[in-house]
C-alpha cells in the first residue's frame, strides 16, 4: 500500500531508488535494473546530471538527431534537434533541402528586448507615487550597478524603467516595468537579481520618505520576477520564390499548390481550433532546437502562445501570400535564447550542439530556431495540402510499432517491404505482424 514518505530529499540516491522501487513495483529488483540501465558509465557526467535537478534517480533519454542542408542567410547549417516524435526531423530536413535550391531561408532579428517587473501594492496618493518614482528613478537603476556592471561591459543592462498604474484592473496594484538587454545570455538570473534589488531599493527609499510613513502610503512588494512574454524580442523567418519554382515531384501544379497552401494558412489565422495544431507543428521544430541547445523550452512555449493571442484571439504564427507571381511564407515569433550560461557550459551534448551550429551568438541562434519552426510548418502544410499528413508520419512511426512488438530483423524486412505499397495504420501493421507470426 502506498504511503507518505518523510525526508525524501535527505535520503541518498540509493535510498531514494530503494524506497521508490519497493513502494511502487511488484518486482523491485527489475525496476532497480531499469533505473540503473540509464545511468551514465562516466561517473563525472552522471554526477553532473544528478545535480541539474533535485531527487534524481536516473536519466530520461530523448533522441538527438540532425537536420542538414539548412541554408540561412547564405550560410549552411546542420541543425541538432532533440525530440521524441516520429517524422519531425525528417520533415525539417526535407524542407531544408527543398528551400536550399530555391534561395534558402532569410532570417532577421527585429529586437532583443527582455522584460521584468516588480509587482507591488499601494493605497496612497497616486500623484505622489509618480512624483516619488521620478525622484528616485536614477537611484533605483544605480542600486543595481554591482549586478549590471559585467553585463554593461558586453553592451547589455537595464534599458528602461517605468512605473505602471494597474489599479483599473486590480485594486491598489502598481508595477515597476523594466526592460533589459542581456546579449548572448538568456539572462533569467541576471534579470531576477536586478528586480529584487530594485524592489529592495524601492522599499528603502519609501521608508525614508516623509510622504510614505503613514499606513495608507505603505508600499508592499508582492513579487519581483522576469516575464517569459517577450513581444519585443522578435525574430522573423521567411522563404519566397516564384510560384512556378515550387514545382516538385509531389507538386505537379505549383499554382494550385500555392493557392491551397495560402488558404490553409488563412484558415489557421481565423480558426483557433486549427491554429493550435498549426502552431504545435511550428513548436515541434522550435522546441527541438531549443532543447538541443540547453535553453528553456517551457519559457519559449509560454511566450510564443501568448504572442499568438496578442490580438485577443489565438491565431496562426505563420502567414503566406501570393503577389505578382511570388509565393512568400513567413513568421515572426518571440524567442528569448542564450548561448552562454546555464546548461550551455555544463551539458556535454549542449556544448556539442552549439559546436555543430558554429558557436552561434544568441541572435544567430534565434534565427536558426525560428527557421527550423518555419521549415517544420512548411513540411506539415505541404503534406496536408497534397498527400495528407499520415502517409509520411506513419512511415516514420512504423519503427515504434515494430519495437513495441519486439520484431526480429527478418520480420522487419518483410513488414517494411509489405508496407512500401500498402497504406500504414497502427491496426494494419499489428494485423500484418499477427498474420506473419501465424
Amino acid at each position: 500500500m502506498n504511503k507518505e514518505v518523510a525526508g525524501f530529499s535527505k535520503l541518498s540516491k540509493e535510498e531514494k531508488i530503494n524506497w521508490i522501487t519497493n513502494e511502487y513495483f511488484v518486482n523491485p529488483t527489475e525496476a532497480v535494473a531499469t533505473i540503473k540501465q540509464y545511468w551514465n558509465n562516466d561517473t563525472k557526467i552522471q554526477q553532473l546530471h544528478d545535480e541539474f535537478i533535485e531527487n534524481t534517480i536516473t536519466n530520461f533519454y530523448l533522441p538527438m538527431g540532425i537536420a542538414p542542408n539548412f541554408l540561412i542567410n547564405g550560410k549552411y547549417y546542420s541543425v541538432p534537434m532533440v525530440i521524441e516524435e516520429s517524422s519531425v526531423v525528417a520533415a525539417a530536413a526535407k524542407s531544408a533541402k527543398f528551400w536550399s535550391t530555391r534561395g534558402g531561408f532569410k532570417a532577421t532579428v527585429l529586437n532583443t528586448e527582455k522584460i521584468g517587473q516588480v509587482h507591488f501594492l499601494f493605497k496612497g496618493n497616486t500623484a505622489k507615487l509618480h512624483q516619488f518614482f521620478d525622484s528616485i528613478k536614477q537611484k533605483l537603476i544605480a542600486s543595481t550597478e554591482s549586478i549590471t556592471k559585467n553585463m554593461q561591459k558586453r553592451g547589455g543592462g537595464i534599458t528602461s524603467l517605468e512605473l505602471r498604474n494597474k489599479t483599473a484592473e486590480l485594486e491598489n496594484y502598481f508595477q515597476l516595468h523594466a526592460t533589459f538587454e542581456t546579449k548572448d545570455s538568456m539572462g533569467a538570473n541576471f534579470i531576477n537579481s536586478c528586480l529584487e534589488q530594485l524592489a529592495k531599493t524601492l522599499k528603502e527609499e519609501a521608508h525614508n520618505h516623509a510622504d510614505f510613513n503613514d499606513l495608507e502610503s505603505v508600499i508592499t512588494v508582492v513579487m519581483s520576477i522576469l516575464s517569459n512574454y517577450v513581444p519585443n524580442c522578435i525574430v522573423r523567418a521567411e522563404v519566397s520564390c516564384k510560384v512556378s519554382e515550387l514545382a516538385d515531384k509531389k507538386i505537379e501544379n505549383p499554382q494550385e499548390f500555392a493557392e491551397k497552401f495560402v488558404q490553409a494558412v488563412r484558415i489557421a489565422e481565423i480558426e483557433p481550433f486549427r491554429a493550435v495544431t498549426h502552431n504545435k507543428g511550428i513548436m515541434n521544430g522550435v522546441d527541438s532546437v531549443v532543447l538541443a541547445t540547453g535553453n528553456d523550452f517551457r519559457a519559449v512555449e509560454a511566450g510564443v502562445h501568448a504572442y499568438a493571442s496578442r490580438n485577443g484571439k489565438y491565431s496562426s504564427l505563420s502567414h503566406a501570400k501570393i503577389e505578382n507571381g511570388i509565393f512568400t511564407f513567413w513568421m515572426e515569433i518571440p524567442l528569448a535564447l542564450g548561448t552562454v550560461g546555464g546548461l550551455t557550459s555544463l551539458h556535454p551534448l549542449v556544448k556539442m550542439a552549439l559546436e555543430i551550429l558554429g558557436k552561434p551568438s544568441a541572435q544567430e541562434l534565434m534565427q536558426i530556431v525560428a527557421v527550423t519552426g518555419l521549415a517544420q510548418n512548411f513540411a506539415a502544410l505541404r503534406s496536408l495540402t497534397t498527400t495528407g499528413i499520415q502517409e509520411g508520419h506513419m512511415k516514420m512511426h512504423i519503427n515504434n510499432i515494430l519495437n513495441q512488438f519486439q520484431t526480429t530483423a527478418e520480420e522487419r524486412k518483410i513488414i517494411k517491404s509489405h508496407f512500401e505499397n500498402n497504406s500504414i495504420s497502427h491496426s494494419s501493421v499489428v494485423e500484418f505482424i499477427e498474420k506473419l507470426r501465424k
